[in-house]
């Protein structure tokens, strides 16, 4: 049975996917690092490509939700840090395309040492701005919107989750 977006909170919903992310982003924190300090391996790299779908994936559809749902119902009241998460969403996913030519390269080139610790290096700093961001909306923008938002607009927002 679906249950009713409208009934689901949609800040708990989006903190749920936060929590799911950052799980992805150890098991992709520990993959690469396996790979540059132990060399390649199928396993690690399995995990590096799970990681890689859940973000092409799951964290698109998330950063969907955030800027067509809640940013607009949000921006009635205050703009300023939606703004920003818009701006991290665009960091996000050009840093992302960085990381997808890592992977690829050390996929081809399994036994090159330099990809493996590019991977590595480029792999922290999306981990990074990734942490930083939900830290950022986790504990700055979800509060603010539980203090704007009413119910009504909760559910609107809930409504226009993808």
């Amino acid at each position: 049975m679906m249950l009713d977006k409208r009934r689901i909170d949609p800040i708990a919903q989006l903190m749920q996917e936060h929590d799911e992310a950052l799980l992805k982003l150890s098991m992709l924190n520990k993959a690469t690092r396996s790979i540059a300090e132990n060399g390649f391996s199928d396993d690690a790299y399995a995990k590096i490509l799970s990681a890689m779908e859940f973000i092409d994936e799951e964290v698109t559809v998330h950063n969907k939700s955030e800027e067509e749902a809640l940013f607009p119902v949000l921006e009635r009241y205050v703009e300023g840090p939606t703004e920003l998460m818009r701006k991290d969403h665009q960091i996000l996913k050009k840093e992302f395309v960085r990381l997808r030519r890592a992977v690829r390269k050390v996929g081809k080139k399994n036994s090159d040492r330099v990809a493996a610790k590019d991977l590595y290096s480029t792999s922290q700093q999306i981990i990074q701005l990734f942490v930083n961001h939900i830290h950022k909306e986790n504990h700055i923008l979800f509060p603010l919107v539980q203090k704007f938002l009413t119910k009504d607009a909760l559910r609107e927002v809930a409504r226009r989750m993808v």
